[in-house]
């Protein structure tokens, strides 16, 4: 009688309200799921080998190191990875994937939705309605005017080609400049940021949060945008440096800013973005459709499923660069 095979153990850190993913079972017939909360993840790591950061803002995994330095492969149930690296894990050789792919479309219809908003005055129009205010006014049209991108990414990309199928002319913001990209035609490098931006009637941040985009958006690049331009975020809060935008629209420097992510989350009650004029404030929710948990879970089934065959995972991070760059991706056995 042969010996019963050990299945090797994939921890699941739950979401802080103790959701947990649903279609996992093609994986929990060849892994054994354990599915804990932040108290009991160093316990669960010690003989686990892959882990799910099903709650993708944790910070635990660096509380539990070195206990988590014995693990093949974290995923991030998420497109930014930023709450998850530290030295420690970066010097490691544990993989990390993240939920590249999942929220292109939904963040692009967003931000499109954000920019004819202030186009069309589509929340001063409720706001004329529940006061019963009759006001004609003219709007703006769509077409013909400037979006620049901040992030080349296949978010940046998905918001590029669904604003120029609208009738915008867009370019992006990356690391590198070039010009005749497909998507954005002329990227330029976000060293030139502040001496290019003044193009822009839209300008819509997308890119990853590390060291060299925290507070990207300065006070240098906000006096550098037109009076009548539109800020959106849809990255990351600390990529933008908040006094200097609260300062700018106060001043009447910058037209309006639609942001849906912030340093601090939920945003506290005091923070004076609520009521800076001109700021429309939404609770990260950008990417956030109707199921979009169970495309996240069949996402990480589907990798999972790939790990356990020995085949290359999908959706790699660069973890020095703190993003998925598409590069060959590496075996796991």
């Amino acid at each position: 009688m042969s010996p019963a095979r050990t299945l090797p153990v994939i921890t699941v850190l739950c979401g802080p309200d103790g959701s947990r993913p649903g279609g996992l079972e093609p994986v929990a017939e060849r892994a054994a799921l354990r599915f804990v909360d932040a108290a009991g993840l160093a316990a669960a790591l010690r003989d686990s080998r892959a882990l799910l950061l099903w709650d993708f803002f944790s910070t635990a995994v660096a509380d539990t190191w070195p206990a988590a330095a014995g693990l093949d492969w974290i995923h991030v149930a998420a497109a930014g990875v930023d709450s998850l690296l530290f030295d420690d894990l970066v010097e490691s050789p544990v993989v990390v994937t993240n939920a590249r792919g999942v929220f292109d479309r939904p963040i692009a219809e967003f931000v499109l939705t954000s920019i004819l908003d202030q186009l069309k005055g589509v929340h001063l129009t409720r706001a004329q309605q529940q006061a019963r205010i009759w006001q004609h006014r003219e709007t703006l049209l769509a077409a013909g005017r400037t979006v620049m991108i901040i992030g080349t990414g296949p978010i940046g990309r998905t918001t590029a080609r669904l604003l120029r199928a609208v009738g915008f002319e867009v370019r992006g913001v990356g690391r590198t400049a070039r010009a005749e990209d497909p998507d954005f035609g002329t990227v330029v490098a976000s060293a030139e940021l502040a001496a290019q931006v003044g193009w822009a009637d839209h300008l819509v941040v997308a890119a990853p949060l590390t060291d060299q985009t925290r507070k990207m958006i300065n006070a240098e690049v906000l006096a550098a945008l037109k009076p009548t331009a539109q800020l959106i975020n849809v990255g990351r809060g600390p990529l933008v440096d908040h006094e200097a935008l609260i300062t700018a629209l106060t001043e009447g420097r910058l037209a309006g800013a639609a942001l849906d992510v912030f340093p601090e989350e939920p945003l506290p009650a005091d923070d004076p973005l609520w009521t800076t004029p001109g700021v429309i404030i939404s609770p990260h929710l950008s990417g956030d459709v109707v199921g979009w948990r169970d495309a996240l879970a069949r996402q990480f089934a589907d990798n999972a499923l790939r790990w356990l065959d020995g085949k290359p995972l999908i959706n790699i991070v660069d973890k020095r660069l703190g993003y998925v760059t598409g590069r060959t991706p590496v075996e796991t056995t």
